[in-house]
């Protein structure tokens, strides 16, 4: 059993939809979905969500339409501003009604089998776990990532309500559970829209990681500006096979050595200018 309590947000940092409506018929589990700037893409999302008795969209202060489309469609809309998505989704979490939680994020699906499988798990048709962990099929410029690191993308999603993430900017992740299981369904994962779409969410997540570092007292010198990208190269493309996914496969290697660059380069710029 957890010993984390739930957190708990100041009022006037939350800004809550009244867009709750009641739980509806079909599978007893809530899904969180944290957003920003999703309006492209979250009707598809909730579309494809529907049989689920609740659906919490967290928004993170979106521009776009991401907060009209999402009550239109019936979800039970929460925003909070200026925070991470592991904030997010504790948000979320804590507003829950079921007693499962399944986090997804608004570029992901969620396949027929894994659907059937929760359906067994929160029906209590199966012994269950405290939580469990699903492989990601990761699709990028069309085609699936069978090898290099999407290749072998675990994530845990499924737990119940009493579990909350590590509140760190980037690579959120669930607090420590022992027991945990492993589903056969996978979820269905497209990133990003785009090249563009990537490069730009690589410089954001590049930022951020380098705040989360120098939060922590590290620094970045030659070292980890040369070695650290070119050894990033290295495992996805060579050591998990990478190259088994063709060019696609190395456009993703380099892409990914570049994003280890630039959290260091910004680091390092952190460093000079810590006032910046």
């Amino acid at each position: 059993m957890s010993t984390t309590s739930p957190l708990s947000f100041p009022q006037d940092s939350v800004q809550r939809h009244i867009a709750y409506g009641r739980l509806r018929a079909g599978t007893p589990v809530s899904v969180v979905i944290p957003t920003l700037n999703e309006g492209t893409q979250i009707s598809a999302a909730l579309a494809d969500l529907t049989w689920a008795s609740e659906v919490i969209v967290v928004d993170g202060g979106s521009t776009d339409d991401t907060v009209t489309r999402a009550q239109a469609l019936g979800a039970r809309v929460l925003v909070l501003r200026d925070s991470t998505i592991a904030a997010q989704r504790n948000l979320g979490i804590e507003a829950a009604e079921n007693h499962w939680i399944l986090t997804v994020d608004a570029d992901e699906r969620v396949s027929p089998q894994l659907r059937a499988e929760v359906g067994q798990i929160v029906a209590g048709r199966i012994p269950t776990h405290a939580a469990y962990r699903m492989k990601f099929r990761n699709h990028y410029l069309d085609q699936e990532l069978h090898y290099g690191p999407w290749g072998r993308d675990w994530h845990v999603r499924l737990f119940t309500r009493d579990r909350r993430y590590v509140c760190s900017r980037v690579h959120e992740h669930l607090e420590p559970i022992e027991d945990i299981g492993t589903l056969t369904g996978p979820m269905i994962h497209r990133p990003y829209r785009d090249l563009a779409h990537h490069v730009a969410k690589i410089v954001k997540y590049a930022r951020w990681g380098a705040d989360d570092l120098y939060a922590r007292g590290r620094r970045a010198g030659l070292w980890e500006l040369s070695v650290r990208p070119a050894w990033r190269f290295f495992r996805d493309f060579v050591v998990f096979s990478g190259w088994r996914d063709g060019v696609v496969g190395f456009v993703v290697a380099v892409l990914s050595a570049f994003a280890a660059f630039l959290k260091y380069a910004f680091l390092f710029a952190r460093s000079q200018s810590p006032k910046a």
